[in-house]
């Protein structure tokens, strides 16, 4: 059984991948936290974002493109709530880049707050939904039966936890905090710049 719905799992994993190794707004949000918070509260993120992906996994199995379409109404609640979480965090960069905070210190932070926002992101991001509804046109997990999309959700956390993992480590790098300390403001502006335009493209999209 597992062998025959083997290429369809490579190919529903394959393309999730390709969607969280290109960097999108989960990224951005990895690299304000990293450079912010430190690699604990960054990986904290990640996890968020892979608890996110099992809900959206799920999604795909049970029709995630029907879903778009059935439920009168349901895309737009989440475009503008995408808008405006995302308007928030380029507020919060713009002010950052203005009046940036102090280097931040070895204190242990709560990750809680990093996990919500991983899981909320990973939730209303453009890219990553376009991702889940190619891997639901494409799979054909939707007529799997039950241990092999069991093998398929689990995979999708594991995918979504370790490629976002692999940013979180390398943005919450030595070299890379030297760089954000002597650019902060450019790159926290960048930041802005970068959720205030997706905000925009998401409240101003068509149906």
């Amino acid at each position: 059984m597992l062998a025959e719905w083997f290429p369809n799992l490579v190919l529903a994993w394959g393309l999730q991948m390709t969607g969280v190794m290109s960097p999108g707004p989960g990224v951005a949000l990895i690299l304000g936290i990293a450079v912010s918070e430190g690699r604990r509260s960054a990986l904290m993120a990640c996890l968020g974002i892979g608890c996110a992906a099992i809900l959206l996994a799920v999604a795909t199995v049970v029709g995630l493109a029907a879903i778009w379409s059935e439920v009168a109404g349901l895309l737009t609640i989440v475009r503008l709530a995408g808008a405006t979480y995302l308007g928030w965090l380029a507020w919060t960069a713009f002010r950052k880049a203005i009046n940036p905070p102090p280097p931040p210190t070895a204190r242990r932070v709560s990750g809680r707050s990093s996990i919500l926002q991983g899981f909320l992101m990973q939730l209303i991001n453009p890219k990553a939904l376009m991702f889940w509804v190619a891997i639901a046109a494409v799979s054909g997990l939707n007529l799997a039966p039950l241990p092999v999309v069991v093998l398929f959700v689990i995979g999708a956390f594991a995918v979504s936890f370790a490629g976002h993992g692999i940013w979180a480590v390398a943005l919450s790098s030595h070299p890379f905090r030297i760089l954000y300390a002597r650019a902060r403001r450019w790159i926290e502006g960048l930041l802005g710049c970068f959720f205030a335009l997706v905000a925009f493209k998401l409240a101003t999209a068509e149906e």
